[in-house]
C-alpha cells in the first residue's frame, strides 16, 4: 500500500474590494447576472463570468426547470455558451457568485461537481489553467489557480 497526498492551494481575499481591477470587475459582471438566474425551485441564484484570451466577457446565470435535472449551473451557461461563440478562445478566469434568495450567503460557494468537471475539460481542452474566483454575495471570495485545486482527480479523454 501507498499513500498519495493531494495539496490544495487556495487564496483568502476578506471582500471583493481586495481584487485587482480586472478580478473585481469580472466579479462585479457575476453579481449583475446573477440577477438575471432563473431558479423558482432551489431559491439559490449563481451568476458566472467569464474572461477569454480575446478579450471577451460572457456571462451566464443558472436556469432550472421544473423536469430536474433540466436545468443548468451558471458557471455551465456561460462555459458552452463561449465554447459555442468563441470555439478559438481560451478562458483565462471565471468569477463566480452565488446566493439563495431566503437568506444571505456570507461564505464563498465553489463549482458543483458536473461544473468542476465541464471547467476541467475546457482547461484540460487549452492546455491552460483557468484561475477560479468564487464567492457568496458578500464576505470572502476565494481564488484557486487552476480546476485542479478543486478536482484533484481528474477523468479526462484519456481514459476513454
Amino acid at each position: 500500500m501507498k499513500e498519495i497526498k493531494i495539496d490544495t492551494k487556495i487564496l483568502v481575499f476578506h471582500s471583493i474590494e481586495e481584487l485587482f481591477v480586472e478580478d473585481k470587475d469580472l466579479m462585479r459582471k457575476a453579481v449583475e447576472v446573477r440577477k438575471n438566474a432563473y431558479a423558482p425551485y432551489s431559491k439559490f441564484k449563481v451568476g458566472a463570468a467569464l474572461l477569454l484570451d480575446n478579450g471577451e466577457v460572457v456571462v451566464g446565470s443558472n436556469q432550472e426547470n421544473a423536469a430536474y435535472p433540466s436545468g443548468l449551473c451558471a458557471e455551465r451557461v456561460a462555459i458552452f455558451y463561449a465554447g459555442a461563440k468563441y470555439p478559438g478562445a481560451k478562458i483565462i478566469k471565471i468569477a463566480i457568485t452565488a446566493g439563495a434568495t431566503e437568506s444571505v450567503t456570507e461564505k464563498p460557494i465553489p463549482p458543483c461537481g458536473a461544473c468542476r468537471q465541464s471547467i476541467f475539460e475546457y482547461e484540460f481542452k487549452q492546455e491552460t489553467p483557468i484561475e477560479i474566483f468564487f464567492m457568496g454575495e458578500t464576505g470572502e471570495v476565494y481564488k484557486s489557480d487552476s480546476i485542479q485545486n478543486l478536482l484533484p482527480l481528474t477523468f479526462d479523454k484519456n481514459f476513454l
